[in-house]
């Protein structure tokens, strides 16, 4: 057994904080402890969770205390899988009543028996030659049942307006009339093309789906028909399929792991689990090499605070392996870019569907709108300065307004 040790911090409510952080550290490990003899409790020992703080929040009017509790769980005790640790820590305990997994803290030892991201964020930046700003993401909108020609020409606009990835939406499961592969290797050709016109390569993020059991196989044939990056729905499928796919020697390109399902883990106050660990810590962990979650700005906002500490975590260089792109989306238009930078800094990709497809001048304007804006606020320029000289940027202004 190793000595490490990983400590995991819940919110909950009793009327003894301590006392429960104690039964959940023995429920959670050995199962009982008081009633074991001596012999059985030195032999079952290194396995024992341990109580090791509690903190009271506040006073309840039932006389109960809601607080955090710190739990320190011995690292050999999992697999280094996920699925291992979420259910060691809070499989059985997420069902008792108002519980929430807020962290997670793991010993190097064990962060290390994971892949993280294969590129990361200075990878892609590789990839793109891009290192001076934020990057520019537009997604498809929309996708199903569209025939494979007006996919094309909604690629190649997407493209023209500058943008450095293009990708799926994620409920692109039925794509019988643009396959997966095929559209791989057309709008491969597509990138290609304006590449030439404009010096500047596109990534495209196709949707991996399918079979759990066919998806490496599937990534395997997407990077042998010339795919870029891929765009996987981790939540639905699992995070352990993220893991091995990241781990996967011959799908040698980045991996993009869309927030499909967080909401159903995440929103309340007292159970399910935190976005920074669910959708920050967790992800990258995995291999995920850009995460997408909700902004705090759109329809789907996400509480400011909890929305940088996703980001946080998913950059923080204190953690040994690579940093993951942090994607805030949902609500983005051009005239929210000084904001995101704000907020969010340079290392990030700014991420837009309808702000690009609903630009006034079709989705290459719209492009070209952010990109002015990106542009300005690296520069020091205000967004009115940059429309002076970029019409699209003046007409996002205009649907959309300016700066909050």
């Amino acid at each position: 057994m190793s000595g490490d040790r990983i400590r995991v911090t819940y919110l909950t409510q009793a009327k003894d904080l301590d006392k429960k952080a104690e039964a959940i550290a023995v429920g959670m490990t050995v199962g009982s402890w008081t009633d074991l003899p001596a012999a059985k409790q030195a032999e079952l020992h290194p396995y024992l969770g341990e109580a090791v703080s509690s903190e009271t929040l506040e006073e309840l009017p039932d006389g109960h205390k809601r607080g955090l509790i710190r739990i320190d769980y011995p690292a050999g005790n999992f697999t280094p899988d996920i699925a291992s640790l979420l259910t060691g820590v809070f499989g059985k305990l997420s069902m008792d009543g108002k519980i929430k997994l807020i962290d997670i803290k793991l010993p190097e030892s064990f962060v290390q028996a994971f892949p993280g991201p294969q590129f990361g964020i200075d990878g892609i930046c590789q990839k793109l030659g891009v290192h001076d700003r934020p990057l520019l993401m537009s997604i498809f909108k929309s996708c199903l049942g569209l025939p494979f020609d007006d996919l094309k020409t909604q690629f190649r606009a997407q493209a023209l307006g500058g943008v450095d990835l293009v990708k799926d939406d994620e409920i692109f499961f039925v794509d019988d009339k643009a396959p997966f592969l095929d559209r791989i290797r057309e709008f491969g050709k597509i990138a290609d093309e304006v590449a030439q016109q404009t010096g500047k390569p596109i990534l495209y993020a196709a949707n991996l789906t399918g079979p759990v059991h066919e998806l490496n196989e599937r990534a395997k044939r997407a990077v042998e028909a010339g795919a870029q990056c891929l765009l996987f729905n981790v939540l639905a499928y699992g995070y352990d399929a993220l893991h091995r796919l990241a781990a996967d020697p011959d799908i040698t390109i980045p991996l993009m792991a869309h927030p499909a399902l967080a909401g159903a883990y995440y929103p309340s106050p007292d159970y399910g689990i935190a976005t920074p660990l669910l959708l920050g810590k967790l992800m990258r962990l995995a291999g995920a090499d850009l995460v997408l979650f909700p902004s705090p700005y759109g329809s789907v906002a996400l509480d400011k605070q909890e929305a940088l500490q996703v980001a946080a975590n998913l950059t923080d260089s204190a953690v040994p392996v690579k940093q993951a792109f942090p994607v805030p989306s949902a609500g983005i238009h051009p005239g929210l870019v000084p904001q995101l930078y704000e907020d969010f800094g340079l290392q990030q990709v700014v991420n837009a569907g309808g702000g690009i497809h609903g630009h006034p001048g079709g989705a290459a304007d719209g492009g070209r709108a952010f990109r002015a804006a990106i542009d300005a606020v690296v520069a020091g320029q205000t967004l009115d300065e940059a429309a002076q000289s970029s019409q699209p940027l003046a007409a996002a202004l205009a649907k959309w307004g300016g700066p909050r």
